[in-house]
């Protein structure tokens, strides 16, 4: 009971930061909660979802496969999002079970949804990668490659919603959000899927639409 009613305390505590950092900033919506339980089990999901949470965010396909397929028939609202590097071969999968997909950025994988998508009828929204610190270990589309890129998706029939980043980590995250918001702007995407556990107050304030968190819900590891 106490380790069920520490997730439902954490979880109530980054809402209220969440909705204090929008309000702070002048918006009037505050940023979804995707609650980030990649390594934790279904039993610490359950708790969340006893708690009120609807959104959560899984890195693999293959462990989202053995958690929600199960949690998604119990409890019909709730929504999964992959927000980890997609291959282009898992694309079946995370068509047909994903709600959202956050780790759009290469033609490969853009052709690869986009057949699943036509076959299966199912239409995750997507979310474009961008590397917007442009580190060669990380995975994104380059900001200046991002409108062709954008392009490219939308010839194969592909609804792009917004795009999505991971700052370097020895830099201020602030900059890095500004950018990707100001390039959703100029590309009239509608949501951006930014902020993380260290740093979701600055993504709020600054326009995100999403924000993802793990570690400051569930712990550190499963």
């Amino acid at each position: 009971m106490g380790w069920a009613m520490s997730i439902a305390d954490h979880l109530a505590d980054v809402k209220a930061r969440i909705a204090a950092a929008a309000k702070a900033a002048g918006r009037r919506d505050a940023p979804a909660l995707i609650a980030v339980s990649k390594t934790h089990g279904a039993e610490a999901i359950e708790a969340a979802i006893a708690a009120g949470q609807r959104v959560f965010g899984e890195n693999r396909v293959q462990e989202a496969q053995a958690k929600f397929t199960a949690l998604k028939a119990a409890h019909p609202s709730v929504e999964l999002h992959l927000i980890g590097q997609l291959q282009s071969n898992k694309a079946r999968e995370a068509v047909a079970l994903a709600d959202a997909i956050h780790g759009l950025d290469r033609p490969s994988l853009a052709r690869a949804l986009a057949g699943e998508i036509a076959r299966q009828g199912r239409a995750p929204k997507l979310f474009i990668q961008v590397n917007t610190g442009e580190e060669p270990q990380k995975g994104g589309v380059m900001p200046l490659e991002t409108e062709a890129f954008l392009a490219t998706c939308r010839a194969l029939g592909l609804t792009v919603s917004g795009l999505m980043c991971i700052p370097p980590e020895a830099e201020e995250p602030a900059l890095h959000f500004a950018l990707l918001a100001d390039m959703a702007r100029r590309l009239g995407l509608p949501d951006l899927s930014m902020g993380m556990s260290g740093d979701y107050e600055v993504a709020a304030k600054l326009g995100a639409t999403y924000v993802r968190v793990g570690s400051a819900i569930f712990g550190t590891r499963g």
